[in-house]
């Protein structure tokens, strides 16, 4: 199921749950019932509970915004590193040069074809994708330099190959949820009591209160699915993508 319905079931749902609450509640009141009547304190405990709700919401937002960045942050520097694993084994023989740039594109297509569904279902990366990585590791390690210009090149080249490998363990990190289960529930809770005290207000089936109740409760729905969204860095609508790998690397196809 898309991204995009799932959204659009959650706000519409939200709305008719809300609104149909609300129906109800105002046919059950009896005629001498007097919505100016909402004590203070509730209208103050009203407010102070969505300003709460609405710094928590923020700053969960924040969060998982900022993991999907370093998510996305790795795979430019892993493909980045790779790139200059391909582009430094210039001054290697042909025959190792092309060895290491076969490996390092056999690596590359891996992981943009198959380790990347990988991750986004499983939350991990592969036993794979870590062989063909260590393949262009010997690749560069076991080769003997000859000359004093091979020789300038050898450590930079090590350095790449760990500077992806750094990389790739950040990666594999980032593909896992962000949110821990309890801030979920703190964030359901405080949604259904955000949502709940438009009830406490008393509000009638006037069109501008049950427009202003459907809104509120809509854009809560699409924050909560935000967070949702944005807690699986390779796994959903608005995931960090293997652009990098394909803008270095374009002959690697997903």
């Amino acid at each position: 199921m898309s991204e995009w319905l799932v959204l659009s079931i959650a706000m519409a749902s939200a709305c008719a749950v809300v609104l149909t609450i609300t129906v109800i509640n105002n046919r059950r009141l009896g005629d001498d019932d007097d919505p100016s009547q909402t004590p203070d304190v509730i209208e103050y405990m009203t407010m102070m509970i969505g300003v709460v709700y609405a710094i928590v919401l923020g700053l969960a937002i924040a969060g998982v915004w900022e993991g999907r960045s370093a998510a996305q942050e790795s795979v430019r520097q892993e493909a980045q590193a790779l790139h200059e694993v391909s582009a430094r084994s210039e001054v290697y023989p042909a025959e190792v040069r092309a060895r290491i740039r076969s490996d390092v594109d056999a690596y590359v297509t891996y992981v943009v074809t198959t380790e990347w569904r990988h991750m986004a279902d499983h939350g991990s990366l592969t036993g794979r994708g870590t062989e063909l990585l260590d393949q262009v590791r010997r690749d560069v390690t076991d080769y003997v330099p000859k000359t004093d210009h091979e020789a300038q090149a050898y450590q930079p080249l090590v350095d790449q190959v760990a500077a992806a490998d750094d990389a790739r363990g950040a990666r594999g990190q980032g593909a896992e949820a962000t949110m821990p289960g309890v801030v979920w529930f703190g964030l359901i809770i405080g949604a259904l009591v955000a949502v709940g005290l438009i009830f406490a207000l008393q509000i009638r089936r006037t069109g501008r209160e049950l427009f202003l109740a459907g809104l509120y409760s809509a854009l809560i729905a699409f924050l909560l699915f935000l967070i949702w969204d944005f807690d699986a860095p390779f796994g959903r609508g608005l995931s960090a993508t293997a652009g990098p790998f394909l803008d270095l690397f374009p002959h690697a196809t997903r």
